[in-house]
């Protein structure tokens, strides 16, 4: 590991000095003694280009879609046009206040009211929130519109939320968090919800169904017609979770299949950087018989002018601060201005080729339990070189970090015995796509004659194979003057 920059600090390197402050001398009179500091801070003492080179390199040492190719299944990591960031930046929009009255902020009123037409025309919704922070919020509040469809109704016993095996771990989590107890329903023998399952699981508890579409084997609801139906005969709503709309946007329409509830990722669909890159957003859209219970407030326009419509009785209420991301909602009305309509399609066809270009030759080398025509993604699985070579997937994608790739995600969907998730997007050109291939290639020919360099890697990355488990639950993110870690 790299020295930290308070380990660089050296006493008297950094020759900067404030000048003679103008600030009346008893300005410490002002401040509560309880906030004033008995000691200086004690922040390193770094020359200016050591500051630069040490962010320089720590920026060297971090990967992402502008790195590289970037497999990541289920979460749709494609290219950020920079012109989105060009747009966001845009003084205009960087200079407003979320408090400024809406006649000075027409213009970012603007944008957030045709974008939400924008989301309503892909989707077959007929309004949306823009509010919600990311996906996960998005869901919350979808499962908090469903409680208070129902609650309005009287109908008071539906406390059940059906979730398919294969579905996000969100989806079952949000519905908890709202007070759902959620009931799973499995796949059938081609990865998609078992008709007969579900039928059975109805009943007049059920409040409601979150599905993915095309689901997290990349594969499409064929029935998702009698899915529907079935769900509202027993006078349940039936949820989209947008993740992998990818798969399908511009091409089908999630209200066209009879879902009453959107959520969408605009920070993956509609290529905003995200993954730690930045913030998401999460917009929620709804049937007309949904949208009083939408969070407020809304964009609405009159005789020309838009304004923010707080007169909502019927709403759950804020859910975020203000009106959302907006810098993400920027870039995404960019992106769908850039591409337009025949765009939108077109990316949509470009990703489910990749995916099955990919799916077709990676299909030689690792079996694809549920090999047909995929969406977006597509899942592999790794457990037969286990049982000949003891290599696991785990050891499978540490050894694409050697390779100079981000590893696609593993072991999910769980019902897939080790599970390797890869989608392309539509931004990787057939070049890439076959140096990949080539890749993994080189991989399993590894762990036949090798496999301990497989259960070894990484060994050309900063750090070797860590405690992930204790990297994520004990995460050291503070250094301490005196050097313990606490």
């Amino acid at each position: 590991m790299s020295q930290l920059i308070f380990e660089k600090s050296v006493p008297g390197s950094n020759s900067f000095a404030l000048g003679l402050s103008d600030l009346p001398a008893d300005l410490q009179s002002d401040i509560p003694a309880a906030m004033l500091r008995d000691e200086p801070p004690p922040l390193p003492d770094v020359a200016e280009v050591e500051v630069v080179r040490h962010f320089t390199a720590l920026s060297k040492k971090a990967y992402g879609v502008d790195d590289g190719f970037y497999p990541l299944g289920s979460c749709t990591m494609k290219y950020n046009p920079r012109i989105g960031e060009w747009a966001a930046r845009l003084s205009g929009f960087t200079a407003a206040h979320p408090a400024q009255p809406a006649d000075q902020v027409q213009g970012c009123l603007e944008l957030m009211y045709r974008l939400e037409r924008l989301l309503c025309e892909i989707t077959g919704m007929h309004r949306f929130t823009l509010q919600p922070a990311a996906g996960a919020h998005g869901e919350l509040v979808g499962a908090l519109i469903i409680k208070a469809y129902h609650t309005a109704r009287g109908d008071l016993k539906r406390n059940i939320i059906l979730v398919p095996d294969s579905a996000h771990g969100t989806n079952p989590a949000t519905a908890n968090m709202v007070g759902f107890k959620v009931v799973e329903i499995k796949s059938d023998g081609r990865g998609l919800v078992d008709l007969e399952q579900l039928q059975k699981a109805v009943s007049e508890q059920v409040a409601g169904l979150m599905l993915t579409n095309p689901n997290t084997l990349g594969l499409f609801e064929e029935n998702i017609g009698q899915i529907a139906r079935i769900v509202h005969d027993a006078g349940g709503l039936l949820y989209y979770d947008g993740a992998n709309l990818n798969g399908i946007m511009g091409v089908a329409r999630p209200g066209d299949m009879g879902f009453d509830i959107v959520h969408l990722n605009l920070h993956k669909t509609f290529a905003a950087p995200h993954g730690g890159g930045g913030p998401g957003a999460g917009p929620v859209g709804v049937k007309d018989f949904l949208s009083q219970f939408l969070p407020v407030p809304l964009v609405e326009q009159k005789e020309g002018r838009y304004y923010l419509d707080y007169d909502r009785p019927a709403s759950i209420g804020r859910v975020l601060a203000w009106h959302g991301n907006f810098a993400v909602l920027v870039k995404a009305f960019t992106y769908l201005l850039g591409l337009g309509a025949a765009g939108v399609k077109e990316a949509c066809q470009n990703a489910v080729l990749n995916a099955n270009y990919l799916r077709r030759h990676i299909g030689r080398l690792l079996p694809v339990p549920y090999d047909r025509l995929c969406k977006h993604e597509f899942v592999a699985t790794g457990k037969e070189l286990k049982k000949k070579y003891g290599v696991s997937t785990l050891d499978m994608a540490k050894r694409l970090l050697d390779y100079g790739y981000h590893p696609p995600t593993v072991y999910f969907p769980l019902i897939v015995e080790e599970a390797l998730m890869i989608e392309p997007t539509e931004t990787e050109s057939k070049e890439r796509l076959d140096r990949f291939i080539r890749t993994m290639q080189a991989i399993v020919q590894e762990a036949a004659e090798n496999p301990q360099l497989l259960k070894d890697a990484p060994r050309r990355t900063p750090v070797r194979r860590l405690d992930e488990t204790a990297a994520a639950r004990q995460p050291v993110l503070r250094w301490h003057p005196e050097g313990a870690v606490k």
